[in-house]
């Protein structure tokens, strides 16, 4: 059953507005829930049960499943066209929005939508709700300006939980197909270490049968991209996140790298929220299970555990050092696949 973990902010950040003459979101018209019809689990990526453990779930991707009726989905197309205007850039992508929940009511409401949510709980097969940090919610990938460029490159997300849908629409695309390698961020990183690409055999190209359409990740553990395209075509996708409702396990973040992407404005606060919501909860562990000891250093190091979100935070922001965004584009993008960097080969696409 769906949650809520923090609750969406009730006034907008300073410098944002609310779109006007947008359509309002109604689940009963916008909406076209389906399952999907197949879910990967990270131990068919190679993952190992100690490697799993501590994760969000078990799951890794599924096959696209719908969420979007045809209606719903134009709506949405409308709202990321008037929301293209506010596109920024990163060393991993070039035209992108994040923060759009604070100016598209529909996106907002899209993306906090209970029974979407419910769906996830299912697929994930763990309690979820829509993630803590609203600058996660509704984030939009766009064209880049050259199309030769892979519209985002090879990374595992900052967070554990996502889905990446189709908002145009995927059958007129030239190129651009989503992608993941069948394979841990591990090996992932090796072969960048070595300038290659992951083998053609073990990267997967699910196939959207619409807008609309999305895949469900474990985006922190499942190493994906977005490929060129091979012509100028619109090609716009949104990516929604959720978060654990059982805070025990690992967060899964890398706060650090919005930094170099996020509006100051909004990510310290969210940020703030985010970790003192696992620490509140992690803390009401102790307080609920009391485990009488007297070893002193046990106690403390189980308090040390409850706050090391908060602690780490606390570092992360007051750390006035040099930070590169994260991704394993080393080698040159291609929209199809390579064996070693700048060598083509097919690949299953």
């Amino acid at each position: 059953m769906s949650q809520t973990a923090v609750p969406f902010p009730d006034h907008l950040p300073k410098g944002y507005e609310w779109l006007e003459d947008e359509p309002e979101f109604d689940p009963a018209k916008h909406l076209a829930l389906e399952k999907p019809e197949q879910i990967r689990y990270l131990s068919e990526f190679g993952y190992s049960d100690q490697e799993i453990k501590g994760t969000a779930t078990a799951m890794a991707v599924t096959s696209p499943f719908r969420i979007l009726s045809d209606e719903g989905a134009k709506a949405l197309l409308d709202v990321a066209r008037s929301l293209r205007q506010y596109a920024t850039g990163c060393e991993r992508i070039e035209n992108m929005v994040r923060g759009g929940c604070y100016r598209s009511r529909y996106l907002r409401d899209l993306c906090i939508d209970p029974s979407i949510t419910d769906l996830l709980c299912e697929i994930y097969d763990q309690d979820v709700a829509p993630h803590t940090m609203p600058l996660h919610l509704g984030h939009m990938n766009f064209a880049p300006q050259d199309f030769g460029k892979a519209v985002d490159k090879w990374h595992h997300d900052t967070l554990a939980l996502d889905y990446v849908m189709m908002v145009t629409d995927p059958t007129t695309l030239l190129g651009g197909q989503f992608e993941y390698f069948v394979g841990t961020k591990y090996e992932m990183a090796e072969l960048a270490k070595q300038g290659r690409t992951p083998p053609a055999d073990r990267v997967a190209a699910p196939v959207f049968p619409g807008p609309g359409y999305a895949v469900a990740l474990h985006g922190s553990m499942v190493v994906h991209r977005a490929a060129a395209l091979t012509g100028p075509v619109e090609r716009i996708t949104l990516v929604n996140a959720y978060v654990s409702m059982d805070t025990r396990g690992d967060d899964q973040h890398r706060h650090k790298d919005l930094r170099l992407v996020d509006d100051p404005e909004c990510l310290y606060t969210e940020w703030a929220r985010h970790c003192a919501w696992r620490g509140r909860n992690r803390l009401d562990h102790l307080l609920k299970e009391p485990d009488f000891n007297a070893d002193r250093k046990a106690i403390a190091a189980a308090l040390e555990e409850a706050i090391k979100d908060v602690s780490r935070a606390i570092e992360d922001m007051r750390d006035d050092g040099e930070h590169r965004l994260h991704h394993y584009e080393t080698f040159p993008a291609h929209s199809g696949n390579t064996d070693k960097a700048g060598e083509e080969s097919p690949g299953p696409y």
